[in-house]
């Protein structure tokens, strides 16, 4: 078996790496591609240079590969076009593992960055490839600038009302995929994949004030108020409207749910919220 790892500089590919090798993998098994192969030099596995933009990279970086972890692109708006170049050129390389970082519910979710995953787990399907799905729900280190705001103003302010959200570490997740990639028994799976406890924003307040020794609340925001706050902090009129509509799909109830599979797929209890703060704080 050979893996390739798209993404492999970012903050979970580096992750997913780290995993593998942990599981026993040969690093000379594990092909990590990068658009900057500089910045994949220290993972101690095969570097590739990996662009999604430049199809002739994608092939040759899929050469002698049959597994590939295709980790979501971080351009919003751009992802779609730019996963589909990693799915027509794994068809084409013949890959009989495809596995994929989704979105929680990506096909019927209203969340505002679920299109684009819905689009792209279509397009998988449609390849044919042979394919496992995990549909992460909330990374605990997303809400690294909340914690270091309230270590200083003792507020977390948003607009996901009485929302719940089933975080995990990077790790767990990490963990997941590593788990899924060298295990037999997982195509054509979809997993919904959160932490053990779906916690409230009040209980974010709570862990971040066990951390850093002070009183913090949550403040709940009307999304009027909390757009007229982040153009106040000088967000464009685009990302104004992104995260007061992600915040309004919390408040819906989005990223609530969770069903204990990323504890059974990795084996342990997922990272409890204020543990997985305390290790960015």
């Amino acid at each position: 078996m050979t893996i390739l790892v798209t993404g492999a500089t970012g903050q979970l590919g580096r992750l997913v790496i780290q995993s593998l090798l942990e599981r026993g993998a040969d690093p000379q098994s594990i092909v990590a591609g990068a658009r900057d192969t500089a910045k994949a030099a220290d993972l101690g596995v095969r570097v590739a240079r990996l662009d999604y933009t430049d199809p002739s990279s994608i092939a040759a970086a899929l050469d002698g590969v049959d597994t590939v972890l295709l980790i979501s692109g971080s351009e919003v708006g751009r992802r779609a076009q730019q996963h589909q170049a990693v799915i027509d050129a794994a068809k084409a390389a013949g890959v009989t593992k495809f596995v994929y970082t989704s979105a929680p519910k990506a096909t019927t979710s209203d969340l505002v960055l679920a299109p684009e995953h819905k689009a792209t787990e279509e397009a998988i399907s449609e390849a044919g490839l042979p394919a496992v799905i995990l549909r992460n729900n909330w990374y605990t280190e997303n809400y690294a600038a909340d914690l270091a705001r309230a270590a200083e103003t003792g507020v977390v302010a948003a607009g996901a009302g009485d929302g719940r959200v089933a975080s995990a570490s990077r790790k767990d997740f990490a963990d997941a995929a590593a788990a899924v990639l060298l295990e037999d028994g997982h195509l054509g799976q979809v997993y919904e994949l959160g932490g053990d406890i779906a916690w409230s924003y009040d209980d974010l307040a709570a862990a971040i004030a066990e951390i850093t020794g002070r009183d913090v609340e949550y403040r709940r925001l009307a999304p009027a108020e909390q757009a007229e706050a982040l153009r106040a902090a000088g967000l464009d009129e685009g990302t104004v409207g992104f995260v007061v509509a992600l915040d309004a799909g919390i408040a819906g109830g989005a990223l609530a749910d969770t069903d204990g599979t990323l504890a059974r797929l990795i084996g342990r209890p997922t990272t409890p919220l204020v543990d997985g703060l305390r290790a960015i704080a």
